[in-house]
C-alpha cells in the first residue's frame, strides 16, 4: 500500500505539467465551464487546482487521474513526440536536422503581434519564448501571457536549410497550426503568416491566415500585452511591424 501512495504522490515532469495544463485549459474553454466545477468534479480544491494550472507547482499522478476520470479524456499525452535522436545535439531530419549550436541566435522570448480576429483596429500581443528542449533535441516554442490563456501552446520549430524559412509548427492530436516566418532580421524580429482556426459562436471554427511579426522582448521597453488597441502607447509600433510583413514582401496574400 505504501508503494502505491508513493506511486500516486509521483508529480509530473515540468514538460508533463505543461502539457497537462495546455489540455485542461481547452478542455475547460471547449466545454464552457468553469475551474470551480472541474475542481468539484475531480474532488480537488480549487486552489490545488489553481496552483497546477498556472505553473506554481507540477501536477501529481493521483492528481492527473482524478481529472482525466472527471473530464473523460486522456491528459497524459506527448505534445512533441521524443524522435530517436532524443538526446543529441542534433534535430531530427523532419524538423531541418539542425545542430544547437546552428540556432542559439535563434534562442530567446519575442513579443508575438497578429491582428486581432475580434476587433479590426486592434492587435493581438503575447509572449513567446523560443528554446532547445534536450529532451526532444530540437527547439520549441512556448506561449504565455495569452489573454485567451486556453490556447496557449507548446510546439516545435523547424529550420529546414532549402527554404530558408522557419516554422512554428503545433500538432495536437491531429488539428494542426503552422506559423511560417523569415530568419531574423539585424534587429532580430521575424515577420510571416499565421494559418489557424478562429474560434466563433459556440463550437464554431474557421480557417484564418493573418500576418505574425515576432519581436524581441529587448526591443520593447513597455510591452504591451492582450489586445492593443489604438490609443495605447505600442499600438503604432505593433502596426509598424504586422505592416511590414506586407510592406517588405515577407510574406504575400493574394487576391480572391
Amino acid at each position: 500500500m505504501q508503494t502505491q501512495d508513493k506511486l500516486s504522490d509521483r508529480q509530473l515532469s515540468d514538460e508533463q505539467s505543461r502539457e497537462v495544463a495546455e489540455t485542461i485549459r481547452e478542455e475547460i474553454a471547449r466545454r464552457r465551464i468553469s475551474r470551480q466545477a472541474l475542481a468539484e468534479q475531480a474532488k480537488l480544491s480549487l486552489s490545488t487546482l489553481e496552483k497546477a494550472l498556472g505553473g506554481r507547482r507540477p501536477f501529481t499522478l493521483a492528481t492527473t487521474v482524478r481529472l482525466e476520470q472527471a473530464l473523460g479524456v486522456s491528459l497524459r499525452k506527448s505534445t512533441i513526440v521524443p524522435s530517436p535522436t532524443a538526446g543529441s545535439d542534433v534535430a531530427p531530419d523532419s524538423l531541418g536536422a539542425y545542430s544547437h549550436r546552428a540556432v542559439t541566435w535563434l534562442e530567446g522570448v519575442y513579443i508575438t503581434l497578429r491582428p486581432s480576429f475580434g476587433d479590426k483596429d486592434a492587435i493581438f500581443a503575447y509572449r513567446t519564448e523560443i528554446v532547445w528542449e534536450p529532451k526532444v533535441s530540437s527547439l520549441v516554442f512556448r506561449e504565455g501571457d495569452r489573454t485567451d490563456a486556453a490556447y496557449e501552446h507548446t510546439g516545435e520549430v523547424a529550420v529546414p536549410h532549402q527554404s530558408g524559412f522557419i516554422y512554428l509548427v503545433i500538432n495536437k492530436h491531429g488539428q494542426h497550426r503552422v506559423i511560417t516566418v523569415s530568419r531574423p532580421t539585424v534587429a532580430g524580429a521575424m515577420y510571416g503568416i499565421i494559418s489557424t482556426l478562429r474560434a466563433g459562436a459556440g463550437s464554431q471554427l474557421t480557417p484564418v491566415a493573418a500576418p505574425i511579426a515576432y519581436v524581441p522582448l529587448r526591443n520593447v521597453p513597455t510591452p504591451s500585452l492582450g489586445r492593443v488597441a489604438p490609443g495605447d502607447p505600442n499600438h503604432a509600433l505593433y502596426r509598424d511591424h504586422l505592416r511590414r510583413t506586407v510592406d517588405e514582401s515577407f510574406a504575400l496574400f493574394l487576391p480572391g
